[in-house]
């Protein structure tokens, strides 16, 4: 189940893991995330719906390849389920085993309709593809791919035995000749001018072959034109005699094609290595991919693990051991704002105990109210907070709380008290990270909060105080 993609429920490709530890394909996700706004982990629902937070909001950002499971999924053991194919070895190598199946069932690209195998697709093409069908330039009529070749090999042997008197007139004037130039390339009979030394010679005609089919066929092409003038002298018959020597002529034109294709071949192995070397360049990218989207990942827990370290800082400087915590507000104006549009609706005061072993709790805030003081009065609540030393300590909590708001000038401050209500849930143990607040929901009247009369907010900054005998 780990190897399946939580969207597609197929095999992972390129996995990402989201900050909820579920895992998507790369497509899949990018997918999601395009055609919806602030969409939910659909596992985290399917799992348990309690349990969402902001970690289940789904964003390419938020996610991260995991390199630990593509590492394991490429190297899944896999066979190829194509009837008749017995190729078998893993997942890395698969698709482009999928890409070269002799055995998979393709269409036919003229757009005949049949599916044929891979490797039955050039029979198919020749003797059954009803649209493989090519257009005789000689005699225009329109011919099916086996009688093309047919055609096209009658019309040959005749051009042969035409052609061949004046293309080696031309290649070999006399026998003493050879068509190699000890100083300039062997095509320069037929238009090629570079000269140079052995070396040079060599490395060009590697590296020419292209150019020099095309003078090739140049030459060929102006010999075809004397081909009329020719064919009109002979009146379509040649004497047998003069057959026989043509006979001797093509076995020194197939020699110049043998130089050719084996200058072809070469070109081919060259390539051929190229591309194994390109392959090989291709896998080492992949695997400097992989690891740096693992040290990505390392980074990413790291980050994650000083943020969460940075934060215990924090609270360690801020905590009170003795049951009375005064607590800093800054930037007032903004965060009211913010509690009336609803952006941040409360703030929570970090944590603090009554004693070194003893309860730990904070302070919450609405500085637009809540509850019957939502609108017009700041409300001020206490909450208990699951603690390391619960086990040892009386519950419900019993202790007297009093929360102070400070007049920065010292002239009067705002103060109010209450006794926990021992049958309320908010005091008994708690079970979660935290009970439920409670306390003043009217602590204290916003027009009062703003007056210029009272200095309870002053350079945007005001003080709460919160006592527990």
């Amino acid at each position: 189940q780990k190897y399946l993609c939580s969207n597609c429920n197929n095999i992972l490709k390129k996995a990402l893991q989201t900050l909820c530890g579920h895992r998507y394909c790369s497509a899949c996700l990018s997918w999601i995330v395009r055609n919806n706004k602030n969409v939910i982990c659909q596992k985290c629902k399917e799992e348990d719906p309690s349990t969402l937070s902001e970690g289940s909001l789904l964003a390419e950002e938020r996610a991260f390849g995991d390199a630990a499971i593509n590492k394991e999924i490429s190297e899944l053991k896999v066979h190829c389920a194509t009837l008749g194919c017995s190729w078998s070895g893993i997942m890395k190598n698969f698709e482009e085993h999928q890409s070269l199946c002799e055995y998979a069932l393709i269409p036919c690209h003229t757009g005949c309709g049949h599916m044929v195998m891979r490797k039955k697709l050039a029979d198919h093409l020749e003797n059954g593809c009803v649209n493989n069908v090519t257009m005789c330039q000689k005699c225009k009529r329109s011919l099916s791919s086996s009688e093309y070749q047919v055609n096209k090999r009658i019309r040959l042997n005749w051009y042969l035995i035409i052609l061949f008197p004046f293309f080696f007139s031309f290649f070999q004037q006399n026998h003493s000749t050879p068509l190699i130039n000890k100083d300039g390339c062997r095509f320069s009979e037929v238009g090629c001018s570079f000269r140079g030394s052995k070396e040079k010679i060599k490395e060009h005609e590697k590296t020419a072959v292209g150019a020099h089919m095309l003078l090739l066929l140049q030459h060929i092409k102006q010999l075809k034109a004397s081909l009329c003038t020719a064919a009109k002298a002979a009146n379509g018959s040649i004497p047998h005699s003069e057959l026989n020597v043509n006979e001797n002529k093509l076995h020194v034109f197939e020699n110049i094609v043998s130089v050719l294709n084996k200058e072809v071949e070469t070109s081919n192995l060259e390539i051929t290595a190229f591309r194994r070397q390109s392959e090989l360049d291709q896998n080492i990218i992949r695997g400097l991919e992989l690891k740096i989207a693992e040290l990505h990942r390392c980074l990413t827990q790291k980050d994650a693990g000083l943020s969460s370290l940075h934060k215990s800082l924090l609270f360690s400087e801020q905590a009170s051991y003795d049951g009375v915590f005064l607590w800093k507000i800054t930037d007032v104006g903004r965060k009211l704002q913010d509690s009336v549009t609803g952006r941040t609706v409360s703030l929570y005061s970090p944590a603090f105990y009554t004693a070194k072993y003893g309860y730990k709790v904070c302070l919450r805030v609405y500085l637009n109210g809540d509850g019957t003081g939502k609108g017009t009065h700041v409300s001020l609540f206490f909450v208990v907070m699951k603690g390391d030393y619960d086990a040892l300590l009386p519950w419900p909590f019993r202790h007297k709380v009093t929360f102070m708001l400070l007049d920065q000038n010292n002239r009067e401050h705002i103060i109010d008290a209450f006794r926990p209500d021992l049958t309320s849930a908010s005091f008994q143990r708690p079970v979660n990270d935290m009970n439920v607040a409670s306390g003043c929901p009217m602590f204290l009247p916003l027009s009062k909060l703003q007056s210029p009369k009272y200095a309870y907010v002053k350079e945007d900054t005001l003080f709460l105080k919160c006592i527990i005998e």
